[in-house]
């Protein structure tokens, strides 16, 4: 594994595949303390997580 100052758990996680059900996860929202939670909106709503690197990023 190679590390550059951050940490990976992608050697210790599962990876998805195509069909397969998202765990529940909460995320932390962008206004005060709201948070996001799948459970919440599972069967409610369609979900779309994007990860954006910010524009300056060298990503």
């Amino acid at each position: 594994m190679v590390s550059f100052g951050r940490t990976s758990t992608a050697d210790r996680t599962q990876t998805l595949k195509v069909g397969d059900k998202a765990p529940d996860f909460e995320l932390p929202g962008h206004r005060n303390d709201e948070k996001f939670r799948l459970s919440e909106v599972k069967g409610k709503k369609n979900v779309v997580l994007v990860f954006y690197p910010l524009d300056w990023t060298p990503v």
